[in-house]
């Protein structure tokens, strides 16, 4: 294993050299090379540190890539038109399978959070909240059939596909349970009415991974990263990443709070529901957390994937966090009683 991540890296440095003697990048041959600490994809990050100017990020790639349909390249163009911000694209080659990206530097909001006072934690989320409103606000005046976010949902299909995924890497996978066959269908029949009930909603343009470790603090504001898989979905998508976040705890008050300024900032907390506000925000609790619960059970699916498939016991830490939003969750609403007996069967925390 040693020898083969040596020749991988080696690899990868030379890929880099023949990108920075290219010239394609903005940074000239002799930059210091920093490796960073990549995410669940099968992308690496490296710093490209010159003896002068600023510094860029390497994106690679593990095959060739065509710059001109990356997901990535397309809609960060898109976010960019909202306008959001996110890096800026400033050099690639399509053969080496790299991308040069500006520099937005190390602090996530995750790693902010640790350092921030009240006041300014408060700030920051309120601040994201209203990237989310903007980005469905313009999204939908920005719609095209041209451009592959608006092409791709969060359907019944891929809802369930992801609950699935859930039994077979964290329930079967990491858990090591053997359902049997009447537990399978049992299981089955609970996803079946939370993806067509969510499928069911007016959708609206997500970014997907909307959380904490992928805002970046930078020159005083947050920059939006990792969006290349952005599709539409319901509006609590990206809330409930933001909001029901695997790696920071968020006190229930300061979630209502941000949910009661989401809803501000949409026109729908000022009475729009016939019966009032307070219906209108009951309404809508009661699907941020039926998303919650489904994206949770999701993450739990890929930490159980990076666990046991990737040999990667990172996510191992955000495991007790994401079990307990679903317990709250299936606790607070009786129509899942079943889900937790089935689910509280194989997994501990759930009981």
């Amino acid at each position: 294993m040693r020898d083969q991540r040596t020749a991988g890296d080696r690899a990868e440095r030379e890929r880099i050299e023949r990108f920075l003697r290219g010239g394609d990048g903005g940074a000239p041959m002799g930059s210091r090379v920093v490796p960073l600490t990549g995410d669940a994809s099968d992308r690496r990050y490296f710093r490209i540190i010159p003896p002068a100017g600023p510094s860029i990020v390497l994106a690679l790639h593990v095959d060739p890539i065509d710059v001109a349909t990356l997901p990535f390249v397309a809609v960060g163009r898109l976010l960019q038109q909202v306008p959001l911000p996110v890096p800026r694209v400033l050099g690639h080659s399509n053969e080496l399978g790299i991308l040069a990206l500006e520099d937005l530097g190390d602090v996530t909001l995750q790693a902010h959070l640790g350092a921030a006072a009240p006041a300014e934690h408060a700030a920051l989320y309120r601040q994201a909240v209203a990237l989310i409103e903007r980005l469905q606000r313009r999204g939908e005046e920005l719609r095209s059939g041209d451009c592959v976010p608006y092409g791709i949902a969060f359907d019944v299909e891929k809802l369930t596909w992801e609950l699935d995924f859930f039994v077979r890497h964290f329930v079967e996978g990491y858990r090591g349970a053997a359902l049997s066959g009447a537990e399978r269908g049992a299981l089955a029949a609970e996803w079946r009415p939370i993806a067509e009930e969510l499928a069911s909603e007016r959708r609206v343009l997500c970014h997907r991974d909307f959380h904490s470790r992928n805002l970046m603090l930078h020159d005083g504001r947050l920059h939006i990263i990792d969006f290349q898989d952005a599709r539409m979905g319901p509006d609590t998508y990206d809330l409930v990443s933001l909001l029901r976040d695997s790696y920071v705890d968020i006190e229930d008050r300061e979630i209502d709070d941000l949910i009661a300024c989401f809803l501000a900032l949409k026109g729908t907390g000022r009475g729009a529901a016939p019966a009032g506000p307070g219906e209108a925000s009951a309404g809508f609790r009661r699907r941020f957390d039926l998303m919650a619960l489904q994206r949770n059970l999701k993450a739990l699916g890929t930490f159980g994937y990076q666990t046991t498939t990737r040999r990667n016991p990172v996510y191992i830490q955000y495991m007790p966090r994401t079990l307990r939003y679903v317990r709250t969750n299936l606790e607070k609403y009786p129509r899942f009683a079943r889900l937790r007996e089935l689910l509280a069967a194989h997994v501990d925390a759930l009981r």
